[in-house]
């Protein structure tokens, strides 16, 4: 028999906000996290804005020397890691660490560590290469960090598909409990892109919006929407079993009820025109809770001009008339590979709370994206189903559906 999954634990490294308190105080409040961008100088480049982490302090969540050898989207990861699993409390000594997994996955991985030992080749030579060159650029490593660091001996691995990453990381992570081939998880993504290389190619492939105005820069779903804002950070969730969450006390914020993964098999950046893809991935997690309707959608909503219009097309195809559907990349930006991640967090925290986020800086509406975008201020709102929408370059779709308990 399936078996049902619990959330008892968020850990979130935001643009607005590191841990579950702050990061749902100012997603609630619309705060918007975006800003010029402080890591390097951006005059030569047409993107000057993102939605950086701040604040942050590798050293409060692991060894100084072990933060030195990774990269930042590593250290993002191990931090929203041990958030998460302080916030739920759970006690792996009592667990078959065996059957405790770690899937944390990242679209991009070490990118900082890249570019920085590029430069150290083509300066230095190859001999003044860091030994840790590998093991910090590669995409697992977060994975493997976090599950060294709490000795969990279960499946680790990181899925990689762009945008959609960290979705399917906990869709993978929350079938793998359910089919009983695990009793707990740590799940979602990590991403550290604001760097030259990144913002440079994303901005000449016309994806990134070159707004200076951070109040007119990520903007799903209206009509002035112009590209994303690169974000970054991590949001990783901890899974267990129901019953056994239950039987120990813990506190749930909500379930994982559906998981649809699909492929448009169509274009390498550009998603499907008709929304096919999309609409099958919201349709299987439909079928697999055993559900018609959700009261809620976290969109991909990216603001670029055509993910927001086949989005729209695809929730329509699905419901008729849509529920509300917010995008909170508005005021995190786009994290990318931890994207879905952060978003199953304001889902599970939507339902927690019953509470839909907003979608900020909204003030043209599109006839091409006729949604309640739930605009520029939350509203209470029941809510006993959430579907939070993930879709990548390469075609990659992923929904996950969330259940109040």
């Amino acid at each position: 028999m399936a078996r049902r999954v619990a959330i008892t634990g968020i850990g979130a490294v935001t643009p607005v906000g590191i841990g579950v308190a702050e990061f749902w105080k100012n997603i609630s409040a619309g705060y918007n996290g975006i800003g010029p961008i402080t890591r390097f100088d951006t005059s030569r480049h047409k993107a000057k804005l993102a939605a950086e982490v701040k604040g942050f302090d590798a050293s409060l969540y692991m060894d100084k020397k072990d933060a030195r050898r990774s990269d930042l989207y590593c250290r993002y990861a191990v931090a929203a890691s041990k958030l998460a699993v302080d916030d739920s409390g759970i006690d792996f000594d009592a667990l078959d660490r065996c059957r405790v997994g770690v899937m944390i996955a990242s679209g991009v991985g070490g990118l900082e560590t890249l570019e920085d030992q590029h430069g150290v080749i083509l300066d230095k030579g190859p001999g003044r290469v860091s030994p840790f060159f590998i093991p910090m650029m590669i995409s697992n490593m977060a994975a493997g960090m976090v599950s060294i660091m709490f000795g969990l001996k279960g499946p680790s691995y990181c899925l990689v598909s762009a945008c959609a990453s960290s979705a399917h990381a906990l869709g993978e992570g929350y079938r793998a409990i359910r089919h009983g081939y695990m009793d707990a998880c740590l799940a979602g993504g990590a991403e550290a892109t604001v760097t030259p290389l990144a913002m440079a190619g994303f901005s000449n492939m016309t994806a990134l919006s070159d707004s200076e105005d951070p109040g007119a820069a990520s903007l799903p779903f209206d009509r002035r929407r112009a590209g994303f804002i690169m974000g970054e950070g991590a949001g990783v969730l901890v899974l267990e079993e129901y019953e056994a969450a239950v039987r120990r006390g813990a506190r749930i914020y909500a379930e994982i009820a559906g998981y649809g993964a699909t492929s448009d098999a169509y274009h390498i950046t550009s998603p499907d025109p008709d929304g096919k893809g999309a609409e099958a991935a919201m349709r299987l997690a439909l079928q697999e809770a055993g559900l018609s309707s959700v009261e809620y959608i976290n969109a991909h909503g990216t603001g670029t001009p055509l993910n927001d219009k086949i989005e729209t097309l695809a929730v329509k195809n699905v419901f008729g008339t849509p529920p509300p559907v917010s995008s909170t990349k508005s005021m995190t930006g786009h994290l990318l590979g931890a994207a879905g991640g952060v978003e199953a967090a304001v889902c599970a925290l939507a339902l927690a709370h019953q509470l839909l986020p907003p979608t900020i800086n909204y003030l043209e509406p599109d006839p091409e994206c006729e949604l309640d975008v739930v605009p520029n201020k939350a509203r209470p709102a029941e809510i006993n189903a959430a579907l939070s929408n993930s879709l990548g370059f390469g075609g990659h779709n992923a929904s996950l559906l969330f259940r109040r308990v």
